[in-house]
């Protein structure tokens, strides 16, 4: 397949799935469920944390965590007690658990009331054509404050050469000015031609398979070689790739 062919069937297949229907089935459906900025943003973060495993219970159990703060997540950060908190002790996905959840939302206060918001503190470390060291940056910032140490892993560091591939998902939700209506692209002081692809094992099969992957493990290197390749396709927004090699794997087994 030429260049030229790749493009334009990973065009296709982006026309095919960056469509509606995709949110019945995927976790953005959660921030959708708001109007106000902080609710979107705060309500994609925390399910784009535990976006890993059976698709169907991490939209189950990202609906319970908003049910846990009365639908209203910027609201229960920025007004928490203590009584509040244990009450979300009985939450848990998979390794992510009440205690987790609890530890989110203080450092999660602390980002609004401290630094500004999510998106302040994403966009004031932002690089050109990358968000690896804002991703670290913002990991620094939101375990500033004291945490149980078993919390940390879940929040990926890609200068630790990890794929980061829930915390990049996050932020193509946040980023990318998607006229399909699933991408929010609520955040403008940020480019999406600094996204990098949410990899994980389907996207990253594709990838393979089509030529534009050649690391074998879904690492942080991985990610930086696919970037290169998905920006060759499209620089102003490569992200919207992920469609294509998601919907490939996960819907066709290609």
């Amino acid at each position: 397949m030429t260049n030229s062919e790749l493009k334009d069937f990973l065009d296709e297949k982006v026309l095919q799935y960056n469509t509606l229907d995709f949110i019945e089935s995927d976790p953005v459906q959660i921030p959708h469920l708001f109007s106000q900025k902080e609710d979107i943003e705060i309500a994609g973060f925390l399910s784009a944390t535990i976006a890993w495993g059976n698709r169907k219970m991490i939209i189950k159990n990202s609906h319970r965590m908003m049910d846990l703060m009365g639908n209203a997540p910027y609201d229960f950060v920025l007004s928490h007690s203590e009584n509040d908190l244990a009450q979300l002790e009985s939450f848990v996905h998979r390794t992510f658990n009440g205690v987790d959840l609890s530890s989110f939302i203080r450092s999660l206060k602390h980002i609004y009331t401290n630094h500004g918001g999510l998106e302040a503190v994403f966009s004031k470390y932002q690089e050109a054509h990358s968000m690896q060291k804002s991703i670290h940056e913002f990991k620094k910032i939101f375990f500033e404050i004291p945490h149980p140490y078993r919390t940390q892993k879940h929040l990926s560091d890609p200068l630790n050469n990890s794929a980061a591939k829930r915390i990049n998902m996050y932020l193509r939700w946040m980023i990318r000015q998607d006229n399909k209506g699933v991408d929010l692209g609520i955040w403008g002081s940020i480019s999406p031609a600094s996204l990098s692809c949410p990899l994980d094992v389907h996207s990253g099969k594709v990838a393979r398979k089509l030529g534009i992957l050649t690391r074998k493990q879904n690492d942080g290197k991985a990610v930086k070689e696919l970037d290169v390749q998905l920006r060759k396709l499209d620089s102003i927004d490569p992200v919207k790739y992920d469609f294509a090699l998601f919907g490939l794997g996960v819907f066709e087994g290609f």
